[in-house]
């Protein structure tokens, strides 16, 4: 599948030829079981009705170019891919929402050319058309500058951060408590 997908992508930069490849960059993921919300419709003018309760992934970066860049990604399900900056929110899925794409190649495949400005912070969300579409897939990034991965923390990471921040606070008030001078 992963071969595949490569040919494809690289299939598709060469007909993109708005979008000069000098740099590739591939991701895979799997949205089986992920965290679902309601997608846009492909035009972004509103949410979908069918697309209500669909998994999804999300992947932060920026790339080191300002131009034009191509997007193709494969799925072993029917697979839709959004672009938004400068975040994304799962809850306001149509807030920052810069392009969306299904069918691209036929049902398992989506993508476009988009013209990206170096530094800017971007989050590409890899879905589903319905609810039951989800599985394996893979993204291929062709443009002129390279990508950069932006760590995204995840829930867990706050809560165990929170959690920390709150044990250090008790032991500087336990650490005050017995350091105060007993008064006479």
């Amino acid at each position: 599948m992963y071969l595949k997908s490569t040919l494809l992508a690289l299939a598709f930069c060469g007909v993109a030829s708005t979008a000069q490849a000098d740099s590739l960059y591939t991701l895979t993921g799997d949205t089986t079981g992920a965290a679902i919300f309601n997608r846009p419709v492909e035009d972004l003018s509103g949410l979908s009705a069918i697309g209500t309760e669909v998994s999804f992934n999300q992947f932060s970066f920026t790339v080191s170019a300002t131009g034009a860049y191509s997007f193709l990604t494969t799925a072993v399900f029917d697979s839709f891919i959004f672009l938004y900056s400068p975040s994304f929110n799962s809850g306001s899925s149509l807030t920052n929402a810069l392009i969306g794409n299904d069918d691209l190649l036929g049902t398992t495949t989506s993508g476009f050319v988009i013209d990206l400005d170096a530094d800017t912070p971007y989050v590409l969300v890899t879905t589903g058309y319905e609810g039951f579409e989800y599985g394996q897939y893979s993204t291929t990034i062709g443009g002129p500058g390279d990508v950069t991965v932006s760590a995204v923390p995840e829930p867990g990471t706050y809560a165990l951060m929170a959690l920390g921040l709150g044990v250090v606070g008790l032991a500087r008030r336990r650490a005050k408590s017995l350091k105060m001078p007993e008064q006479n």
